[in-house]
């Protein structure tokens, strides 16, 4: 199942500077049109509403934690992307948001041009039909 390549996106972070961090990378990547929630119950209204062909979702968030979130997302709308922007790096937090359907896993405090590929590479992916490789696969 290959999806067209994303043109717009749900930004959910708690902190403005890395929701206007994700919006520019976007922006690099041709993803004009973005909204953006500041916790998991404003995120999970707006995807219901928008539909985004795209979420960018931050694992430590107030109200509702990221990993409830993706598992709302991915129970709720499992065809919609998800990249995680993560300030944690341990492999159980990578793996864990991977068997919940992430695409990629983007840190937070990651140089801009990393953070490019990444976010580059998850849209590859995303093409493809494809989804982040779980440890476990």
């Amino acid at each position: 199942t290959n999806m067209p390549r994303p043109t717009n996106a749900l930004i959910v972070d708690d902190e403005a500077h890395v929701r206007l961090f994700a919006k520019l990378l976007l922006k690099q990547q041709g993803i004009e049109q973005t909204w953006e929630a500041a916790n998991g119950q404003e995120a999970l209204a707006m995807v219901r509403q928008h539909n985004p062909e795209l979420v960018m979702l931050d694992v430590n968030l107030p109200v509702m934690s990221g990993m409830d979130v993706l598992r709302e997302i991915h129970s709720a709308a499992p065809e919609v992307p998800v990249v995680i922007v993560s300030s944690r790096t341990g492999m159980n937090t990578v793996n864990e948001t991977a068997q919940l359907g992430a695409v990629a896993y983007l840190l937070k405090h990651s140089p801009k041009d990393v953070a490019l590929k990444t976010l580059r590479g998850a849209l590859d992916t995303i093409e493809r039909g494809g989804h982040l490789p779980a440890g476990d696969e």
